[in-house]
């Protein structure tokens, strides 16, 4: 008996071993000869992403056999659901620029080692993520991060996903003065009663704070009205993405038949030509006049200057360890851990990419109201089914003034809008203490435009009171 269990040891032992030498072969690191973005190709080709995060998955033999093939298609839906990587692994091969927020997305799930999960790399042996594996994907991370910003950050703070405002853009000051007027203009309305401003006020945060913003005949829009400060680091504009520019975007409203309701862009220019004064300052800088390309370029010039750098995050983020609290600190902590930075990321906190709204849970669903086109996000565009319920990412700066939260207004509170965030998005229920924390940190994103202070001057009850 004792020989059987001193054989079955040995036997045991030599199963590991080989079972060691087998894992390690499998799972060698790709040659330190290989530029670095081709080693990482090389890794997450290894690690199969594209079989659960692409459109048309490369599907194992496994797939077809029932029990086992259920949970495929399940991890594959979530994965496709979550992030599409067919594009980054195209830019990772071809040694491009990736975007900031498949950057976060990346880093985060590499130091939380979630992915491959184990289910697939029992199966798959080389797809293993090894620690080897993993510091040259962090290492790739860190220095794609600082050639993506070249902000100046220094020590562990230059490579964090959240980067400071500029201090400055560069724009044509002389058009950006014409774009002001015009951004302040109501005749770019039918009835000479709304402007850009209406809805987008500057000594508001660049919002009116209403739910649904008022147009011409008091219409109702049927989409919360975003900041117009740090527009300019957005990828596209509007919730569902339908401009590709700010002057793309500055070409929408004045035509919307709800907003500013003009029948076209040459009714809105014989009104601003009957101004002599303003036609010939207008002439002074477009030698071709007033045109819908020129107004939509000056608003364009002008919202660039809409930056508000300075904040006391952006201070923190460049080595003034005292700008915000320790309860701040943690906060941002806590904003990580819950991934909130894997699509809230970049200089502007979002506006980088569309996200599905209720990725961990069915927002719409449970949100009680009936569901309108707006709620459609992307989809609405495209007609793709994977963008139903898709959003351009809301930036986050400023975002203590910029009530009610949401696309659908439906979040009064930065409170209520952090809580539900981290139930619907990230799938966690945030305690008290999480939420008061996150929301502290969110109030240090709070900037200055002209080397003043936003904030608000409209009260709840005021605007609840229209």
């Amino acid at each position: 008996m004792k020989k059987l269990v001193r054989f079955a040891a040995i036997g045991l032992l030599v199963a590991a071993a080989v079972l060691t030498v087998i894992y390690r072969a499998v799972n060698q690191v790709p040659s330190s000869e290989l530029p670095l973005n081709e080693q990482v190709y090389e890794i997450f080709t290894e690690g199969g992403c594209l079989s659960c995060h692409s459109a048309d998955p490369e599907l194992p033999f496994y797939a077809k056999i029932p029990v086992a093939g259920d949970i495929v298609m399940t991890d594959v839906d979530s994965g496709y659901r979550a992030f599409d990587m067919t594009k980054f692994m195209e830019d990772l091969k071809a040694g491009n620029e990736v975007n900031a927020v498949e950057l976060a997305k990346v880093e985060k799930v590499v130091l939380d080692d979630r992915m491959p999960m184990p289910k697939y790399y029992l199966v798959h042996w080389g797809s293993s993520l090894t620690p080897a594996k993993r510091e040259i994907v962090l290492d790739w991370v860190r220095k794609m991060r600082t050639a993506i910003y070249n902000d100046g950050l220094t020590g562990d703070r230059a490579a964090e996903p959240v980067r400071p405002i500029d201090k400055v853009l560069e724009y044509d000051a002389a058009k950006a003065a014409l774009g002001y007027a015009l951004y302040h203009d109501t005749r770019l309305s039918v009835d000479n009663t709304v402007s850009c401003a209406t809805c987008h006020e500057l000594q508001n945060a660049g919002v009116d704070n209403h739910q649904y913003s008022h147009g011409v005949n008091d219409q109702l829009g049927g989409v919360n009205a975003p900041t117009v400060y740090n527009a300019v680091y957005n990828f596209v504009q509007f919730w569902d993405g339908r401009a590709k520019t700010l002057a793309d975007q500055a070409a929408g409203p004045p035509l919307n038949p709800v907003e500013m309701a003009s029948e076209s862009f040459d009714q809105i220019i014989a009104k601003l030509k009957a101004d002599r004064k303003f036609a010939k300052a207008f002439t002074e800088v477009y030698p071709d006049g007033l045109t819908e390309a020129n107004i939509t370029d000056a608003i364009e010039q002008f919202e660039r200057t809409l930056i508000t750098p300075d904040s006391p995050f952006d201070k923190w983020l460049r080595g003034d360890d005292d700008a915000i609290t320790a309860e701040q600190l943690e906060g941002y902590e806590l904003f990580k851990k819950y991934d909130c930075a894997t699509c809230h990321a970049g200089q502007n906190l979002g506006g980088l990419t569309y996200e599905l709204m209720g990725l961990r849970r069915h927002y719409f669903a449970e949100r009680g109201l009936e569901l309108t086109n707006e709620d459609n996000g992307r989809f609405k565009e495209t007609g793709v089914e994977r963008d139903r319920h898709r959003f351009k990412v809301p930036g986050l700066r400023n975002i203590e003034h910029t009530w009610p939260y949401y696309h659908d207004g439906t979040r009064e509170t930065l409170e209520e809008a952090v809580r539900d965030m981290g139930l619907y998005q990230s799938g966690v229920n945030l305690s008290d203490y999480e939420v008061a924390s996150i929301t502290s940190f969110l109030k240090t994103l709070t900037g200055e435009y002209d080397g003043t202070p936003i904030t608000t001057s409209n009260s709840r009850d005021e605007i609840h009171g229209h």
